[in-house]
């Protein structure tokens, strides 16, 4: 009862959130609502006990929306990505093709003769899907995923050597030509 109950909590709550990526007016709370749209996703992967693809879905859910965050604060011209905008451009024919889209996809999932199977439930459902999705590659995905993770920190690291703010090296009380408190003009 309380699985049934928890996966319509974070179904409506992934709906409700992915609408709001689009009802918000900036990119930053665009991009938070998304992440918890799939957060909410993740939720019901975890639920139907798919634990290291939920647990794979919030990581790189997290860390694709904090990568997104820092992009808009670095390149947007308005700051924080906080200033009023509309993620829809053309209204009406989002609107069509998305209405569209749902219905095509629903009468898929009523129309379609699903297959059924008479074979048992393997023991470890996880394990199962990882050796059917990459087989004997599993060590070496995960591997890659570890290389690809220290890429990311590593470049942002690199990428960040100074604040936001400090244009004129590390030290903060020295004389800048634009500061006329400290010496300048």
């Amino acid at each position: 009862m309380w699985r049934e109950i928890l996966f319509w909590l974070c179904a409506v709550g992934s709906v409700a959130t992915g609408v709001a990526v689009f009802r918000v007016d900036s990119m930053a709370r665009a991009t938070f609502a998304l992440l918890a749209s799939f957060l909410f996703a993740a939720g019901t992967v975890l639920l139907v006990e798919l634990t290291y693809l939920g647990v794979l879905v919030i990581l790189m859910m997290v860390m694709e929306m904090v990568i997104m965050v820092v992009f808009m604060l670095m390149y947007m011209m308005n700051p924080a990505g906080l200033m009023p905008m509309t993620m829809v451009h053309n209204k009406k024919g989002s609107l069509v093709i998305a209405a569209g889209t749902f219905v095509v996809l629903g009468a898929g999932a009523y129309l379609i003769d699903w297959p059924t199977s008479d074979a048992p439930r393997p023991a470890d459902p996880t394990m199962a899907l990882g050796e059917a999705l990459m087989g004997p590659k599993m060590l070496t995905m995960i591997v890659l995923g570890l290389a690809l993770f220290a890429t990311i920190i590593a470049t942002v690291v690199l990428a960040t050597n100074r604040g936001r703010y400090d244009r004129y090296g590390d030290r903060l009380d020295r004389e800048r030509p634009d500061d006329p408190v400290r010496g300048g003009l």
